[in-house]
């Protein structure tokens, strides 16, 4: 199979598709590689890295969607890749479709088979080529939001950790999943006071037994929720629904009720954001001012640290990557069906329920488009 990788254009989205170690496996497998050159800058690579383990450098992306076959990216394709795309070709990316119309019709319209690394799943139910993005941003959460809280960004002027006679700032993380986590580890690790916020009792419980003495953790209902976002002064959006829009958590009105110059570090944001007033924003301009309060919703947060977000992707994707290559998407997604649950669009048609749920659009199951 021919495997393209194109450079990100997505403002300040430093990652790649493929490292050169994945491209040196799929060379080894038999394949051709076609890197864009220069695609690697920004984590590191050179394009002397991928040419030296058997790959080839083309200078446009339009050259890179024509050769190949597959196209491996990092981010969703912006409108400009959506119109290079064509019938029969394979995307491996992040998709992120429910809260995206745009990007759902032209993928539809592409003919393309498109697979999202988000809905990928595993034999205990967890999200394995979102994992590590979300490690990632967990723990940059309680770090950007440190920054936010600076007085001269808008913040409320507290210091995580506090001092010797002045206490900590008090952060509350919404979500206990891999995000949420991380998130709060870090924040505990920097001295804050940190409450994690979960619906789920068994994860609570796993929480506590693991991480007790650390943080402390309490049941997400909506009244508990807003009580302790009125005492913070972070609070980190951690809420994954598998492919589908995130909940908001947080509405405009409850606001007022948040302390002047309160965080919110809303990592939820590719799938829409988990305060009703988070908005996209880029690492150029990372943060703005609601109502008083200071909202840091980069929707691309591992890619400011592009090289250890590259290699930790690198090495969920490659398997999988290399069994597209290597079977076709076809035998490969009937083969592991935790493969087959990734595929979102295949010929014009939706193949993920939650997107179609979320963007009112038919969806058909995923397996009757290995019947196709």
């Amino acid at each position: 199979m021919k495997i393209g990788c194109p450079r990100e254009i997505k403002p300040q989205e430093f990652r790649v598709g493929m490292t050169p170690a994945a491209a040196q496996e799929a060379v080894a497998n038999g394949h051709e590689v076609y890197i864009e050159t220069n695609a690697g800058a920004g984590a590191g690579f050179t394009d002397a890295d991928y040419t030296a383990v058997g790959a080839r450098i083309l200078g446009t992306a339009k050259e890179v969607f024509a050769q190949a076959d597959m196209i491996v990216k990092v981010k969703e394709p912006q409108a400009v890749e959506r119109k290079m795309l064509r019938e029969g070709q394979i995307l491996f990316t992040y998709l992120h479709l429910a809260p995206d119309p745009e990007q759902t019709k032209d993928l539809l319209a592409s003919g393309a088979t498109c697979i999202a690394y988000e809905t990928v799943t595993d034999r205990m139910g967890g999200l394995p080529l979102l994992a590590p993005m979300s490690e990632v941003a967990g723990r940059l959460a309680p770090q950007v939001g440190a920054w936010t809280l600076q007085k001269a960004n808008g913040g409320r002027g507290v210091l995580l950790g506090g001092v010797p006679g002045v206490g900590p700032a008090k952060v509350v993380v919404i979500g206990g999943g891999v995000v949420g986590t991380h998130a709060a580890r870090i924040a505990a690790g920097m001295g804050a006071d940190v409450t994690v916020l979960d619906r789920s009792i068994p994860r609570l419980r796993y929480l506590d037994d693991v991480f007790g003495g650390q943080f402390k953790t309490s049941y997400a209902s909506a009244g508990n929720t807003i009580e302790l976002a009125r005492q913070a002064d972070m609070i980190i959006g951690a809420v994954l629904i598998p492919g589908a829009a995130a909940p908001k958590l947080i509405s405009r009105a409850q606001l007022k009720e948040l302390k002047p110059g309160a965080a919110l570090v809303d990592v939820a944001i590719d799938q829409g954001g988990c305060f009703e007033t988070s908005r996209a924003t880029t690492h150029q301009d990372p943060i703005y001012e609601v109502d008083g309060i200071m909202h840091y919703c980069v929707a691309n947060m591992p890619g400011a640290v592009a090289r250890t977000s590259t290699l930790a992707l690198g090495n969920a994707t490659m398997p999988f990557m290399i069994a597209l290559a290597n079977k076709g998407w076809k035998k490969a997604c009937a083969d592991d069906p935790h493969l087959l649950n990734g595929l979102n669009v295949h010929a014009g048609k939706l193949t993920y329920a939650a997107v179609g749920d979320a963007l009112g659009i038919a969806s058909i199951p995923a397996a009757e488009a290995l019947k196709a």
